[in-house]
């Protein structure tokens, strides 16, 4: 039973320019919550965006009849792997969930993630590469090979046992997530790999679950431009991790 001083979930949301998706995420992820009866935090990142995302989360948030909901705003963009740390490390919940703005992974998915750290995994992953029959995944052929040329990348260097690092759909035990993201450096995409290593160097538990995912037409994702950044994340940690 989550205990009755904090939250049993915190949902954690890094945002950059996504005023067209937040008021409905955020409307998604109130009305999923409402049905768990239990406490419940949503922390949101907004990470310098440029467009009218601030505002909008405000006036989401002011709508609410509770105040479930937290903006972090910067006034810089710092990078993905920056706003996840910030959240992660303000998040109270016993169990913390990182999630995609555009909620890629529908936030129903989060129930398999805690059902296996209900079962005593340490850390739980959404995943688009393995296949179930509640595992439907949505994506274009480019993005498709590029995450399969980068998982494969991972095992060589960094990372063997994981197919997909990648997928934005995370949910961590609240100790073990401030233990990790307290030590984890990389701000850009590549964060989610350098946690993933930090985890496996600490004997962690970690289970991927296959989930439902749908690519989003707002990706932020710049295929060839993030890939190389990528790929050379991917040297620093084999070296520094």
């Amino acid at each position: 039973m989550p205990s009755v001083s904090g939250p049993a979930v915190s949902i954690v949301i890094p945002v950059f320019n996504e005023e067209k998706n937040i008021e409905e995420t955020i409307r998604r992820i109130q009305a999923f919550m409402l049905l768990k009866n239990e406490p419940w935090e949503c922390l949101i990142v907004n990470d310098g965006s440029l467009d009218k995302t601030d505002a909008l989360t405000c006036a989401a948030i002011a709508a609410q009849p509770d105040t479930n909901f937290k903006l972090f705003s910067n006034a810089l963009n710092h990078g993905k792997g920056f706003a996840v740390r910030q959240g992660v490390l303000a998040a109270s919940g016993r169990f913390i969930l990182v999630t995609d703005a555009d909620l890629s992974a529908p936030i129903k998915e989060l129930d398999k993630l805690t059902k296996a750290l209900n079962d005593g995994y340490d850390i739980a992953i959404g995943s688009r590469a393995l296949k179930s029959p509640g595992g439907d995944v949505q994506q274009s052929f480019n993005r498709w090979l590029a995450g399969r040329v980068f998982n494969i990348i991972v095992r060589l260097l960094v990372l063997k046992g994981i197919s997909d690092t990648q997928c934005g759909f995370k949910c961590f035990k609240k100790e073990i997530a401030h233990e990790l993201f307290r030590a984890q450096k990389l701000d850009g995409f590549s964060f989610d790999v350098e946690v993933l290593r930090l985890a496996e160097r600490r004997g962690l538990r970690i289970k991927e679950v296959p989930v439902m995912w749908r690519q989003s037409q707002e990706t932020r994702v710049r295929l060839f431009h993030d890939s190389l950044k990528m790929f050379k994340d991917l040297f620093y940690l084999r070296r520094a991790v």
